[in-house]
């Protein structure tokens, strides 16, 4: 969704980068002298691609962990425009595979772009990560990308040709960002203008997800839409800096993450005032819907459960605890997003 929308267990969506300029945590398999810890299929970037790509995916994009987040994301914004508009039920199942497909496709090109910004970092201070280590080639993962894009363009051609539009509004987004809009220097001396810049690729792409429903029917976007886009932004900046909160002994060198930028005290408030701004707009945007009370009560509780995760780091300052934030934030993600999807189904 940092768009490394970062890793996420199976019940607890630990993921590792949406985004648009995330930078991932430390693989599993990796050693601390940045040498792979274990042989993986492929590992010298001379055996078969699929088993080199299945390697890299495991490691960058996990599809078991990123698929059904991205699969919620795409079936709630579509399914809230509708109760928006007054519609019941969902959108054609061939459309919502359509679209879950096209949100995919434009994650895995955020992780693309950013392998290309990140590149001479991740040589210098993460050389365990696949691209540094020699696992997959730049150039590799550039036709894979291109080459799905031109799949999920075909689909949309024959399905639904009016959401080309909002594709191509997110690809010049997109092209902006991976250039860092042509200021990288100045963007990142000021990390805060830096992370609101690239998350605002995450209600681009609602934009399109919301579009499933109210662009194909041909209707102006109902007015919850905007609020869902906001909510969007925010869940963005809770998965940013959730990831990028760790305690003083797990930093890396050359590593900037919020707690180094900020302490790991300030870095957690960030969290957790993105946090209750994601509620605050996720509120809005149920009550917009007419499912307000129902809504509201479930989001009140996750949001709970979440601001104790955040105050338990502030207390303790261990790592485990660390990651809890980057668990929490995926569960945050994942539970929000059905709760704006589903109530208006059931209710």
């Amino acid at each position: 969704m940092n768009a490394d929308i970062p890793h996420r267990a199976a019940g607890a969506v630990q993921q590792e980068k949406i985004s648009s300029g995330q930078a991932g945590s430390r693989s599993s398999g990796a050693t601390e002298s940045g040498a792979p810890g274990s042989e993986s299929p492929g590992s010298g970037g001379n055996g078969p691609l699929f088993k080199r790509l299945m390697q890299y995916q495991k490691e960058r994009f996990p599809i078991v962990q990123h698929g059904p987040l991205i699969a919620a994301f795409t079936f709630s914004a579509s399914t809230f425009s509708r109760a928006a508009r007054g519609e019941n039920g969902i959108i054609p199942l061939t459309h919502l595979i359509a679209g879950i497909l096209t949100s995919l496709c434009f994650f895995f090109l955020l992780r693309v772009t950013d392998e290309y910004k990140d590149h001479e970092d991740d040589s210098r201070y993460r050389p365990y990560r696949p691209v540094p280590r020699g696992l997959i080639r730049l150039r590799e993962l550039s036709g894979i990308a291109a080459g799905l894009f031109v799949v999920v363009v075909i689909f949309n051609l024959l399905l639904m040709p009016v959401m080309l539009a909002p594709m191509a509004v997110i690809l010049v987004y997109l092209f902006f960002m991976t250039r860092e809009f042509f200021r990288p220097a100045w963007l990142k001396a000021h990390p805060l203008i830096y992370m609101v810049s690239h998350m605002m690729i995450m209600p681009l792409i609602d934009l399109y997800t919301t579009g499933l429903d109210w662009l194909v029917a041909g209707t102006p976007p109902p007015g919850g839409v905007s609020l869902f886009l906001v909510v969007s932004f925010f869940t963005g900046v809770v998965i940013e800096v959730g990831r990028k909160i760790r305690a003083p002994e797990a930093e890396e060198t050359g590593v900037e993450t919020y707690s180094v930028l900020y302490g790991p005290r300030k870095a957690t408030l960030l969290w957790m005032g993105g946090l209750f701004l994601a509620y605050l707009f996720s509120i809005a945007a149920a009550w917009s819907g007419g499912f307000g009370k129902s809504g509201g009560l479930l989001l009140a509780i996750l949001l709970l459960i979440c601001l104790c995760r955040g105050m338990i780091f502030v207390a303790s300052g261990r790592q485990a605890d660390a990651k809890g934030i980057e668990t929490m934030s995926g569960i945050w993600t994942l539970g929000m997003y059905l709760i704006l999807g589903v109530t208006p189904l059931i209710v």
